[in-house]
This record gives C-alpha cells, structure tokens and sequence, in this order.
C-alpha cells in the first residue's frame, strides 16, 4: 500500500502526494479501528488501484486524442499557407518552433494570423485578376466586334492556382497594349469620321446617312454605347473615304471645266462683278489642288447645276452680242498697237469684220480668238519694243524741248521784267541742257534699234516707217539745219560789213523801226500785255515750204515719204541767198524768216 503511494507520488505534484499519503493513512487507521483483515485490506487496496488506472487511462486517451485533433489541425492550416504562398507566387518561410519550446497551440496561434493574411490576400488578387481580365475582354471585344449593351456580360474565369504578381504583371502589361491599340484606333476612327464630315460638307452630301451606313455609333454615343473601334468599322470607313475622294475628283474635274468655260464667257460678255459675285467661291478651284478645296457646299450638285445653266444662259446671250463683243476687241487691240506705234493686222479690220459677220460666210466666234490671238501677240511686241519706246519717249520729249527753246529765243521781250519770266529762264536753261543731249540720244537709240533688228532679224518700224530711216533723217536735217546757222552768221557777218561800208559812203540813215512778231500770241508763251510773261509752250509744226523746216521726229514724220522729203529739205537748205541785191529793210527781214534762232541760240555749234 505504500509502494503505492509512492507511485502514485511519482505521477502527481509533492502537493498531490500529501494528500493522496494523508488520505490513505487515514484509510488504514479506519480500517484498523473497524478491524478489517489483511486480506480485505490488500482487496480494497487493489480496487482503488484498478479505479485510478481507469481514470489516468481515460485522461491520457482524451489528451491523445486532443492532441491527434491538434496535429491535423496544425498541419492543415500549415498546408493550407503553402498553397496560398504557392499560388500567390510567395516564398515566406513559415519556421516552425521545436516541440519542446512550443507546444500545438502555441503554434496554432503562430499560424492563423499568418493563414487569415494569406486569405485575404488571395480574395483581394483574385479581385486584381478578375477585374483586369473583364477590361481586357471587354476591350478584345471592342477590337474585335461591338457588343451591344443588352448583351450578357460573362464573368472572367480566374484560375486561382496561379495568382502571383508576375501573372498579374502579365495581364496589366497585356491590358495596356490593349488600351493603345484601342487609342490608336479610335483616334484612326475619328480622324475617318472628320474626313468623312469635309468630304460631305464639301461635297454637299448628308453625313449621318453616310456613317450610318458604315456603324450607328459614329454619329451618336448615348449611354453605355461607345464609338465602334472594330475592323469592320475601320474598313467602312476607309471604303467611304475614298469613295466621297473619287466622287470629289469626278465633281472637281466636271466644274473646272465648267467654270473655265464661265470665266472665257464673262471676259468675251463683260460681265458685270454683281453677276461674278454669285460664284466667287468657284475662282479658287480652277487652281487649287483638290486637298485644299474645303468650302462648304463648293462642289454640291446644287452648286455644278447653277454652274452649267449660268453657262447654258450665257452662251445663248454669246450668240446675240458676238458681233459687238468683236468689233469691241478690234478696238482694244488698234488701241494696243496705237500706244506700241505698230500697224495693226488689216485681216480684223473693223469694216472687214462687219461684212464677214452680216454676210454669214465666217463664225464670228472664229473673229473673236482670231482678234484675241492678235492682241495676246501684239502684247507681246509691244513688251518687246519698251526700251526702245521709251528711248523714242525721251527724244520726242527733248525735241519738244528744243522747239520750245527756238521759239522762246526769237522773243526779243524774253528778258523783260514780266510776270512768269523767271519761270522760262530755268526752263530754258533746262531745255539747253536737254538739247545738247539730243545727239547723244540719236546715236544711243540708233545702236539700240540696229541690236534689236539683228536679234530679231527685222526692221524696227515706227507707225509703218523704218525707225532707223526716221533717225537718220533726223540727223541729216539737223546737219542742214545747223548748215543753215552757220550761212546765216556769214551772211550777217557780211552785211554788218556792207551796211559799214554804205554809211562810210552815204552817210549814216536810221534804221527802220523793227516789227515786233511776238506781240501776238506764238505757241507756248504770251508777250508782254495781257498775258504778262511767258506760260510753258507746246510745239507748233511748221510747213514743208518754210525756208526753216522743223526737224523731222516720228511725230512729225508719220504720213510723209522719205525720199521726197529729204529731197525737198536738200532743195531748201541749199537755195542760195543774195543779200547784196536787196535793200537793207528786205535783208533784216529775210534773216528772220530764214533763222531758226538767233545767235544766241543754245542750237549753234
């Protein structure tokens, strides 16, 4: 009985076998003062013994199976965080404690804040994964057809084995390309839909016709629906682009010739800039590339119809004014050819043409580009001759000058205090620098003119007559004119010595009174009178027979024939001259007659 007590010592805490020994020695001292027998003492001993064996064995094998439940428990909660770390894509290492320094629950309570982190974890990626699929489907969708908004919307399948952040990398890297591609392509589609807008605007067509054909969403997106992005979208749109580019050609072409037809008609008709006004904007498509034409409405069947029956009108009105539009240009080309000093082609003269057109034998439309043909042509010619032209300019203005300057040195008043004198004197000192340039002029315009008939192997003609003839006629009477100077100053060299010589012999008489000549009005300038001074003179033309003929200068030669006049300027300059037969009073008044200008004059040599 002791030994177990001390066995069962050996099981329990000191304080268990205190109690356990009291209990029992009090036992033994009841059983004494009862008197039971050994015997009976060794049986209820036994009993007590059986009794606490059941009651350890049923303790341990609830502890084994407690810790049995505990074990699995462990283990499936530690396999359970390996497939989430696994799926996941994690490498967390869970350290397990040694058994003798942490007990099952220990490490049960180590492993379930990490296992419920795991597990929300996993739902939150398992939500990543499965929004960025539905975007990534919804997009492939978009690419790859339109869905109607009616339509189910399927839920992304998510594979939970693998939620790791490479895979959700992968999806993001495939989302985004998915978004540029849809960028690009929408932008791919809006570029389309506004060249299909100025394709329709231009050419007058409905747009939301238009792109209804190809997809509805182009025009409207209400809510839910976007703008179509799919293939078939894109090559509708492309298909509608090049088909309003070719009807745009077709139409660009059809009204450029409509509308040169228009312009030929209102240059031949005159039109007024009211009646142009109303197709303005039609100017600029004669010219301009068809990229650059984007006016509204500009290429409308609307607009090509006007078009042609402003055409249609006026060419029935052509009809009717043809004769007159033709007598018209004949006159605007002899008034080209008249300020180019050339003869105008005598084929389109005016009483030619208007017997043609009365007689029906010619269209007059024929006339018409005939005379437009020789105003283009005489254009041209007269291009050609402005340097020289305005050569001959020049020196018809500096002979002008020079006349003015003869006729202002035969005015015995010219100094006189007048009014306006001081103006002639500049003039007349500007004219004598002017007239000593004339040579010089001649000389300069005779190379230019020889230059010219060489490059283009014909005469220079000046209102029908050779300019090189006109010049050097030009030269040969100035060559008399200042012969004729010269024989004057002798002749009146030699009667200033005769009338010494009579007065020697006679006696002195008083000379006659000396007419006045410009007490008149001459050309150009007034006398002292009423005029008071002198104004600026234009040009008088004097006769053929006169004992000083004017020098000979395009203006003054036209109508005159060559050899005639030179041969009446030889006649005249050579016709001799007898001062000594005549009496004093016809001598002073033959001198006047004969000289061009007084000694003075800025014209001697």
């Amino acid at each position: 009985m002791v030994g177990i007590g001390v066995g069962g010592g050996s099981l329990t805490s000191v304080g268990m076998d205190t109690s356990c020994g009291a209990l029992l020695r009090e036992l033994q001292h009841i059983w004494a003062e009862i008197g039971e027998s050994e015997g009976d003492k060794d049986r209820m001993l036994s009993e007590i013994e059986r009794e606490c064996l059941k009651v350890y064995q049923k303790k341990v094998d609830d502890a084994s199976r407690v810790k049995a439940q505990l074990l699995q428990s462990l283990a499936a909660k530690e396999a359970e965080v390996a497939a989430l770390l696994a799926s996941l894509g994690e490498h967390m290492l869970h350290l397990k404690k040694d058994s003798k320094m942490a007990s099952l629950k220990e490490q049960l309570a180590t492993v379930a804040p990490l296992l419920n982190d795991l597990r929300a974890k996993k739902e939150e990626r398992i939500k990543q994964f499965s929004d960025i699929r539905s975007q990534i489907e919804k997009i492939s969708a978009e690419i790859t057809e339109f869905n109607h908004p009616n339509d189910a919307i399927t839920i992304p399948i998510v594979d939970e084995n693998d939620l790791s952040i490479r895979k959700l990398n992968q999806y993001q890297a495939d989302f985004r390309a998915l978004q540029k591609e849809r960028s690009d392509r929408l932008q791919k589609v809006l570029e389309y839909v506004n060249e299909v807008h100025s394709l329709c605007g231009v050419l007058g067509l409905d747009f939301r016709k238009t792109v209804d054909e190809v997809h509805p969403s182009l025009h409207e997106t209400g809510s839910g629906q976007s703008t179509n992005i799919s293939n078939n979208t894109l090559e509708g749109l492309a298909q509608a682009v090049q088909k309003l580019k070719a009807e745009r050609k077709l139409r660009i072409e059809k009204l450029r010739e409509t509308v040169r037809s228009l312009f030929q008609l209102w240059k031949l008709m005159d039109s007024s800039d009211e009646e142009r006004r109303r197709f303005g904007r039609l100017t600029s498509i004669i010219q301009s590339p068809e990229e650059t034409i984007t006016s509204s409405g500009v290429l409308s069947q609307e607009m090509i119809d006007q078009t042609e029956a402003e055409v249609e009108r006026l060419t029935k009105l052509k009809a009717k004014r043809l004769k007159e539009l033709v007598l018209k240009r004949r006159s605007e080309l002899e008034e080209i050819c008249k300020r180019a000093h050339v003869e105008p082609d005598i084929s389109t003269a005016p009483e030619k043409t208007s017997a043609l057109i009365d007689s029906g034998l010619v269209d007059p439309s024929e006339l018409l580009a005939n005379i437009e043909a020789q105003i283009v042509k005489a254009k041209e010619e007269a291009l050609g001759r402005k340097e020289i032209m305005d050569r001959i300019n020049k020196w018809l203005a500096a002979s002008d000058e020079e006349k003015w300057l003869e006729e202002y040195n035969k005015d015995e008043n010219r100094y006189s205090a007048s009014r306006g004198t001081h103006i002639n004197l500049k003039r007349a000192e500007r004219a004598r620098i002017t007239v000593t340039k004339i040579p010089a002029m001649v000389d300069n315009l005779m190379s230019k003119t020889f230059a010219w008939e060489d490059e283009r192997n014909m005469p220079f003609l000046y209102d029908g007559v050779r300019l090189v003839s006109i010049l050097e006629e030009y030269k040969l009477t100035r060559q008399q004119k200042e012969e004729e100077k010269r024989r004057y100053r002798d002749q009146k060299k030699l009667q200033a010595l005769l009338l010494t010589e009579k007065e020697a012999m006679f006696g002195s008489r008083p000379s006659p009174k000396k007419n006045n000549s410009f007490n008149r009005k001459p050309n150009g300038y007034y006398a002292n009178g009423n005029g008071n001074g002198f104004m600026t003179p234009s040009p008088r033309r004097l006769s053929v027979g006169s004992a000083t003929p004017e020098l000979l200068t395009p203006r003054s030669y036209s109508g005159r024939h060559n050899g005639y006049f030179s041969k009446e300027m030889r006649r005249l300059s050579t016709m001799p001259l007898n001062f000594v037969a005549m009496p004093k009073e016809d001598s002073m008044s033959t001198f006047t007659s004969i000289s061009g200008s007084e000694p003075e004059s800025p014209l001697q040599v």
